[in-house]
Protein backbone atom coordinates (compact mmCIF):
# COMPACT_ATOMS: atom_id res chain seq x y z
CA UNK A 1 0.00 0.00 0.00
CA UNK A 2 1.36 3.41 -0.93
CA UNK A 3 2.12 5.90 1.81
CA UNK A 4 -0.58 8.39 2.68
CA UNK A 5 0.21 11.65 0.82
CA UNK A 6 -0.19 13.45 4.15
CA UNK A 7 2.76 11.56 5.60
CA UNK A 8 6.18 13.15 5.28
CA UNK A 9 7.74 9.80 4.45
CA UNK A 10 5.72 9.77 1.23
CA UNK A 11 7.37 12.88 -0.16
CA UNK A 12 10.86 12.96 -1.76
CA UNK A 13 10.84 16.74 -1.18
CA UNK A 14 11.57 16.15 2.51
CA UNK A 15 15.17 15.31 1.59
CA UNK A 16 15.41 18.69 -0.11
CA UNK A 17 14.02 20.35 3.03
CA UNK A 18 16.74 18.64 5.08
CA UNK A 19 19.44 19.99 2.77
CA UNK A 20 17.86 23.45 2.99
CA UNK A 21 17.99 23.22 6.78
CA UNK A 22 21.70 22.38 6.64
CA UNK A 23 22.27 25.24 4.18
CA UNK A 24 20.57 27.71 6.50
CA UNK A 25 22.60 26.54 9.47
CA UNK A 26 26.05 26.22 7.94
CA UNK A 27 26.06 28.56 4.93
CA UNK A 28 23.70 31.30 6.07
CA UNK A 29 24.64 31.04 9.76
CA UNK A 30 21.03 31.25 10.88
CA UNK A 31 20.23 30.59 14.52
CA UNK A 32 19.13 27.13 15.62
CA UNK A 33 15.69 28.53 16.46
CA UNK A 34 15.27 30.02 12.98
CA UNK A 35 16.42 26.82 11.29
CA UNK A 36 13.95 24.71 13.29
CA UNK A 37 11.10 27.11 12.52
CA UNK A 38 11.90 27.23 8.79
CA UNK A 39 12.23 23.46 8.55
CA UNK A 40 8.90 22.96 10.30
CA UNK A 41 7.31 25.41 7.86
CA UNK A 42 8.77 23.52 4.88
CA UNK A 43 7.46 20.21 6.25
CA UNK A 44 4.00 21.68 6.83
CA UNK A 45 3.88 22.99 3.29
CA UNK A 46 5.01 19.67 1.81
CA UNK A 47 2.41 17.77 3.83
CA UNK A 48 -0.32 20.19 2.88
CA UNK A 49 0.58 20.06 -0.81
CA UNK A 50 0.49 16.26 -0.65
CA UNK A 51 -3.02 16.32 0.78
CA UNK A 52 -4.15 19.10 -1.53
CA UNK A 53 -2.94 17.37 -4.68
CA UNK A 54 -3.35 13.83 -3.39
CA UNK A 55 0.11 12.89 -4.67
CA UNK A 56 3.67 12.50 -3.53
CA UNK A 57 5.55 15.80 -3.63
CA UNK A 58 9.03 15.86 -5.11
CA UNK A 59 11.41 18.73 -5.87
CA UNK A 60 9.91 19.25 -9.33
CA UNK A 61 6.45 19.82 -7.85
CA UNK A 62 7.83 22.65 -5.73
CA UNK A 63 8.79 24.62 -8.81
CA UNK A 64 5.22 24.41 -10.13
CA UNK A 65 3.47 25.86 -7.10
CA UNK A 66 0.71 28.29 -8.05
CA UNK A 67 -0.90 31.25 -6.35
CA UNK A 68 -3.94 29.04 -5.72
CA UNK A 69 -1.68 26.59 -3.83
CA UNK A 70 -0.37 29.44 -1.72
CA UNK A 71 -3.84 30.74 -0.93
CA UNK A 72 -5.10 27.27 -0.05
CA UNK A 73 -2.14 26.69 2.26
CA UNK A 74 -2.64 30.00 4.05
CA UNK A 75 -6.37 29.38 4.36
CA UNK A 76 -5.64 25.99 5.89
CA UNK A 77 -3.19 27.49 8.38
CA UNK A 78 -5.57 30.31 9.29
CA UNK A 79 -8.38 27.80 9.80
CA UNK A 80 -6.08 26.06 12.26
CA UNK A 81 -5.93 29.23 14.37
CA UNK A 82 -2.79 30.89 13.00
CA UNK A 83 -2.85 34.67 13.45
CA UNK A 84 -2.07 37.22 10.72
CA UNK A 85 1.49 37.93 11.89
CA UNK A 86 2.37 34.23 12.21
CA UNK A 87 0.76 33.54 8.82
CA UNK A 88 2.91 36.26 7.25
CA UNK A 89 6.04 34.66 8.71
CA UNK A 90 4.86 31.25 7.47
CA UNK A 91 4.43 32.62 3.97
CA UNK A 92 7.91 34.14 4.10
CA UNK A 93 9.39 30.77 5.10
CA UNK A 94 7.62 28.94 2.29
CA UNK A 95 8.83 31.48 -0.25
CA UNK A 96 12.43 31.07 0.95
CA UNK A 97 12.13 27.28 0.71
CA UNK A 98 10.67 27.37 -2.80
CA UNK A 99 13.41 29.74 -3.93
CA UNK A 100 16.03 27.30 -2.63
CA UNK A 101 14.24 24.42 -4.37
CA UNK A 102 14.32 26.24 -7.70
CA UNK A 103 18.01 27.12 -7.34
CA UNK A 104 18.88 23.50 -6.57
CA UNK A 105 17.30 22.47 -9.84
CA UNK A 106 19.15 25.12 -11.79
CA UNK A 107 16.14 27.30 -12.48
CA UNK A 108 15.11 30.78 -11.51
CA UNK A 109 12.37 30.85 -8.90
CA UNK A 110 9.10 32.13 -10.35
CA UNK A 111 7.18 32.55 -7.14
CA UNK A 112 3.47 33.31 -7.43
CA UNK A 113 2.53 36.75 -6.21
CA UNK A 114 0.38 36.33 -3.12
CA UNK A 115 -0.15 38.94 -0.48
CA UNK A 116 0.52 38.03 3.11
CA UNK A 117 -2.46 38.30 5.48
CA UNK A 118 -3.02 41.86 6.56
CA UNK A 119 -1.68 42.39 10.04
CA UNK A 120 -3.90 44.27 12.45
CA UNK A 121 -2.62 47.66 13.45
CA UNK A 122 -1.64 47.66 17.09
CA UNK A 123 -1.04 50.42 19.57
CA UNK A 124 0.89 50.43 22.82
CA UNK A 125 -1.10 49.96 26.01
CA UNK A 126 -2.24 53.41 27.18
CA UNK A 127 -0.30 54.80 30.12
CA UNK A 128 -2.09 55.68 33.33
CA UNK A 129 -2.32 59.46 33.88
CA UNK A 130 -0.27 59.17 37.07
CA UNK A 131 2.47 57.30 35.20
CA UNK A 132 2.58 60.03 32.56
CA UNK A 133 3.03 62.76 35.16
CA UNK A 134 5.61 60.72 37.05
CA UNK A 135 7.50 60.05 33.83
CA UNK A 136 7.52 63.75 32.87
CA UNK A 137 8.60 64.89 36.35
CA UNK A 138 11.34 62.25 36.56
CA UNK A 139 12.73 63.29 33.17
CA UNK A 140 12.69 66.92 34.32
CA UNK A 141 14.47 66.17 37.60
CA UNK A 142 17.23 64.25 35.80
CA UNK A 143 17.96 67.05 33.30
CA UNK A 144 21.39 68.63 33.28
CA UNK A 145 20.01 72.11 33.93
CA UNK A 146 16.85 73.38 35.58
CA UNK A 147 15.58 75.10 32.45
CA UNK A 148 16.17 71.96 30.39
CA UNK A 149 14.10 70.04 32.91
CA UNK A 150 11.32 72.63 32.61
CA UNK A 151 11.50 72.26 28.81
CA UNK A 152 11.24 68.46 28.93
CA UNK A 153 8.35 68.61 31.37
CA UNK A 154 6.49 71.06 29.12
CA UNK A 155 7.03 68.91 26.01
CA UNK A 156 5.91 65.66 27.61
CA UNK A 157 2.83 67.21 29.18
CA UNK A 158 2.01 68.77 25.81
CA UNK A 159 2.24 65.39 24.04
CA UNK A 160 -0.14 63.82 26.52
CA UNK A 161 -2.34 66.82 27.26
CA UNK A 162 -2.96 67.81 23.63
CA UNK A 163 -2.20 64.62 21.69
CA UNK A 164 0.64 66.08 19.64
CA UNK A 165 3.22 64.11 17.73
CA UNK A 166 6.82 64.79 18.81
CA UNK A 167 7.58 66.43 15.47
CA UNK A 168 4.53 68.68 15.82
CA UNK A 169 5.58 69.87 19.27
CA UNK A 170 9.14 70.58 18.15
CA UNK A 171 7.95 72.46 15.06
CA UNK A 172 6.04 75.01 17.15
CA UNK A 173 7.45 78.51 16.82
CA UNK A 174 7.89 80.90 19.70
CA UNK A 175 5.22 83.24 18.36
CA UNK A 176 2.59 80.99 19.99
CA UNK A 177 3.56 82.65 23.28
CA UNK A 178 1.80 83.49 25.46
CA UNK A 179 -0.16 80.24 25.30
CA UNK A 180 -3.92 80.63 25.43
CA UNK A 181 -6.69 78.09 25.81
CA UNK A 182 -6.06 76.68 22.32
CA UNK A 183 -3.07 76.13 20.08
CA UNK A 184 -2.77 75.97 16.29
CA UNK A 185 -0.75 72.94 15.21
CA UNK A 186 0.58 72.09 11.75
CA UNK A 187 0.60 68.32 11.32
CA UNK A 188 1.27 65.85 8.54
CA UNK A 189 0.78 67.05 4.98
CA UNK A 190 0.76 70.61 6.38
CA UNK A 191 -2.73 70.08 7.73
CA UNK A 192 -3.63 72.67 10.38
CA UNK A 193 -5.75 71.89 13.40
CA UNK A 194 -6.70 73.60 16.66
CA UNK A 195 -6.15 71.74 19.92
CA UNK A 196 -7.26 72.78 23.41
CA UNK A 197 -4.60 73.45 26.03
CA UNK A 198 -5.43 72.51 29.61
CA UNK A 199 -4.13 74.76 32.43
CA UNK A 200 -1.44 72.30 33.60
CA UNK A 201 0.11 72.22 30.12
CA UNK A 202 -0.14 76.00 29.71
CA UNK A 203 1.56 76.56 33.07
CA UNK A 204 4.38 74.15 32.21
CA UNK A 205 5.06 75.92 28.91
CA UNK A 206 4.95 79.34 30.58
CA UNK A 207 7.41 78.17 33.24
CA UNK A 208 9.77 76.83 30.60
CA UNK A 209 9.60 80.10 28.66
CA UNK A 210 10.36 82.01 31.86
CA UNK A 211 13.43 79.90 32.64
CA UNK A 212 14.82 79.53 29.12
CA UNK A 213 18.11 81.46 28.86
CA UNK A 214 17.62 82.13 25.16
CA UNK A 215 15.25 84.72 23.68
CA UNK A 216 12.02 83.15 22.48
CA UNK A 217 10.17 85.11 19.87
CA UNK A 218 9.03 85.31 16.27
CA UNK A 219 9.44 82.28 14.06
CA UNK A 220 12.29 80.84 16.12
CA UNK A 221 11.58 77.40 17.65
CA UNK A 222 9.61 77.37 20.86
CA UNK A 223 11.56 74.42 22.27
CA UNK A 224 15.31 74.87 21.92
CA UNK A 225 18.36 72.73 22.59
CA UNK A 226 21.17 73.38 25.06
CA UNK A 227 22.83 75.83 22.66
CA UNK A 228 19.69 77.65 21.67
CA UNK A 229 19.11 75.92 18.32
CA UNK A 230 16.27 73.61 17.25
CA UNK A 231 15.77 70.68 19.61
CA UNK A 232 16.49 67.19 18.24
CA UNK A 233 13.62 64.72 18.73
CA UNK A 234 16.11 62.00 19.68
CA UNK A 235 16.99 63.94 22.83
CA UNK A 236 13.34 63.81 23.89
CA UNK A 237 13.16 60.08 23.20
CA UNK A 238 16.35 59.41 25.15
CA UNK A 239 15.14 61.45 28.13
CA UNK A 240 11.91 59.45 28.15
CA UNK A 241 13.74 56.12 27.83
CA UNK A 242 16.03 56.97 30.75
CA UNK A 243 13.12 58.06 32.96
CA UNK A 244 11.17 54.96 31.97
CA UNK A 245 14.05 52.70 33.06
CA UNK A 246 14.46 54.51 36.36
CA UNK A 247 10.77 54.13 37.13
CA UNK A 248 10.47 50.56 35.88
CA UNK A 249 7.79 51.50 33.36
CA UNK A 250 7.18 49.39 30.20
CA UNK A 251 9.28 49.90 27.09
CA UNK A 252 6.12 50.74 25.16
CA UNK A 253 5.85 54.04 27.04
CA UNK A 254 7.51 56.20 24.38
CA UNK A 255 6.83 59.86 23.54
CA UNK A 256 4.47 58.74 20.78
CA UNK A 257 2.65 56.47 23.24
CA UNK A 258 1.68 59.61 25.17
CA UNK A 259 -0.35 60.70 22.13
CA UNK A 260 -2.02 57.29 22.03
CA UNK A 261 -2.81 57.55 25.73
CA UNK A 262 -4.38 60.97 25.16
CA UNK A 263 -6.67 59.52 22.49
CA UNK A 264 -7.60 56.40 24.44
CA UNK A 265 -8.39 58.29 27.63
CA UNK A 266 -10.58 60.80 25.76
CA UNK A 267 -12.47 57.97 24.09
CA UNK A 268 -12.95 56.20 27.41
CA UNK A 269 -14.56 59.36 28.78
CA UNK A 270 -17.04 59.53 25.95
CA UNK A 271 -15.30 61.63 23.28
CA UNK A 272 -16.92 61.48 19.85
CA UNK A 273 -14.85 59.72 17.17
CA UNK A 274 -15.20 62.64 14.75
CA UNK A 275 -14.04 65.10 17.40
CA UNK A 276 -11.12 62.81 18.25
CA UNK A 277 -10.22 62.62 14.56
CA UNK A 278 -9.96 66.42 14.45
CA UNK A 279 -7.93 66.60 17.66
CA UNK A 280 -5.44 64.00 16.41
CA UNK A 281 -5.23 65.44 12.90
CA UNK A 282 -6.07 62.16 11.18
CA UNK A 283 -6.90 62.45 7.50
CA UNK A 284 -9.50 59.69 7.66
CA UNK A 285 -11.79 58.31 10.32
CA UNK A 286 -10.41 54.81 9.80
CA UNK A 287 -7.13 55.95 11.34
CA UNK A 288 -9.01 57.03 14.46
CA UNK A 289 -11.25 53.98 14.74
CA UNK A 290 -8.36 51.80 15.88
CA UNK A 291 -8.71 53.46 19.28
CA UNK A 292 -12.14 51.89 19.73
CA UNK A 293 -10.46 48.48 19.66
CA UNK A 294 -7.83 49.65 22.13
CA UNK A 295 -10.51 50.91 24.50
CA UNK A 296 -12.52 47.70 24.15
CA UNK A 297 -9.40 45.71 25.01
CA UNK A 298 -8.85 47.85 28.11
CA UNK A 299 -12.44 47.34 29.26
CA UNK A 300 -12.17 43.59 28.71
CA UNK A 301 -8.96 43.52 30.72
CA UNK A 302 -10.68 45.35 33.59
CA UNK A 303 -13.60 42.92 33.40
CA UNK A 304 -11.36 39.86 33.52
CA UNK A 305 -9.51 41.17 36.57
CA UNK A 306 -12.51 42.48 38.46
CA UNK A 307 -15.54 40.32 37.69
CA UNK A 308 -15.95 37.39 40.12
CA UNK A 309 -17.17 35.11 37.30
CA UNK A 310 -14.49 36.05 34.78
Amino acid sequence: MADDPASLSAHPATALAARWSSYLQHDRRRSAHTVRAYLATAHRFIQFLGRYRAEAIGPAALTAVTAADFRAFLADRRAGGLGPSSAARELSGVRAFLKYAAEQQGSVAQLPRTRAPKRPRTLPRPAAPDDVVELAENAAEAASETWVGARDLAILLLLYGAGLRVAEALSLSADVLPIGSTLKVIGKRSKTRIVPIVPAVREAIDEYARQCPYPLGGIAPLFVGARGGPLNADLVRRAVAAARRRLGLPDTLTPHALRHSFATHLLARGADLRALQELLGHASLSSTQIYTAVDAARLLDVYRHAHPRA
